[in-house]
């Protein structure tokens, strides 16, 4: 069964649960590509929670290899009964870009895009799998480094790369690592839901240079939470990623606690911060 809801010109289908094959193919050290992985989801959508859970899986499996996961929380949804505080409606028409760009004559939830020019059922593991491993062993075509820093409630970000041709965008998304819902209404109340890899903030500046700087609000009261840069070079005609990278943002709430404690017991905590936890570590006084 599925749901169909006709939105801005296009059909929502929510998917219900299918059951997918789970085998991956074998990554090996020939790998020299990259993966941009990019969920569009939702907490009112009863067949999002499983792909939720599988890029959550994936993080972990691939963690230390260059797959760059996304988790677009969508606002469609939220007309149904519960709103999703992650929801924004920028998530929603970058969704609706990519059905121009891949030709599609819907959108839905949950879907996955890898790299700009595959699509599938958010919840289909061996198709992200099979995706992500092709991913991987494709060629470069260019290069993309970014490092970013914090003054007073901006995110400054540097970025270089070697195509400044014309045509491209650098996409720059600001990822809260994770967090957890308790639903209230709608498909899936009564449930407690977990995410990862949420897109909290987009921005996307024309390419003109190769190299410059991108400004960014980052709200203080957002830097309890663990938090990463993910930025990529995407062809505006066509929206294939050419190159990505991503960025750890130290956690500057936990760092200004350590700044205060005994200089012995700040190089403890620092090291904690510089991979930030959830929440604000406890240290023992």
């Amino acid at each position: 069964m599925k749901l169909s809801i006709f939105i801005g010109g296009l059909f929502v289908i929510g998917f219900f649960i299918v059951k997918n094959a789970t085998n991956s193919p074998n990554r090996n050290s020939a790998e020299r590509g990259f993966a941009v992985v990019e969920l569009f989801t939702s907490e009112g959508c009863s067949s999002c929670p499983p792909a939720d859970k599988l890029i959550a899986k994936i993080a972990k499996e691939d963690e230390g290899k260059e797959v760059y996961i996304l988790s677009y929380h969508v606002d469609y949804w939220n007309q149904l009964g519960w709103k999703d505080r992650f929801s924004d409606a920028a998530y929603s028409n970058r969704q609706r870009q990519y059905a121009s760009w891949l030709h599609l004559n819907t959108v839905y939830t949950p879907q996955i895009v890898v790299n700009g020019k595959t699509e599938f059922v958010g919840s289909n593991e061996y198709a992200l799998n099979t995706a992500i491993d092709k991913s991987l062993h494709d060629s470069l075509t260019a290069k993309l480094t970014i490092a970013a820093k914090t003054e007073n409630g901006k995110l400054k970000v540097h970025y270089e790369t070697d195509d400044a041709a014309g045509g491209k965008n650098l996409v720059l998304a600001l990822i809260q690592k994770s967090a957890e819902t308790v639903v209230r209404a709608g498909e899936n109340d009564g449930l407690t839901l977990s995410h990862v890899q949420i897109v909290r903030k987009l921005t996307n500046e024309s390419i003109k240079e190769k190299n410059g700087d991108v400004i960014i609000d980052w709200q203080n009261d957002q830097q309890k939470n663990a938090w990463e840069l993910i930025g990529f070079v995407q062809d505006k005609k066509d929206g294939k990623i050419i190159a990505a990278t991503k960025h750890k943002l130290a956690n500057e709430y936990c760092i200004n606690i350590c700044k205060n404690m005994k200089s012995s017991r700040f190089k403890n905590c620092l090291a904690v911060t510089r991979s930030p936890p959830i929440f604000a570590p406890h240290i023992a006084k």
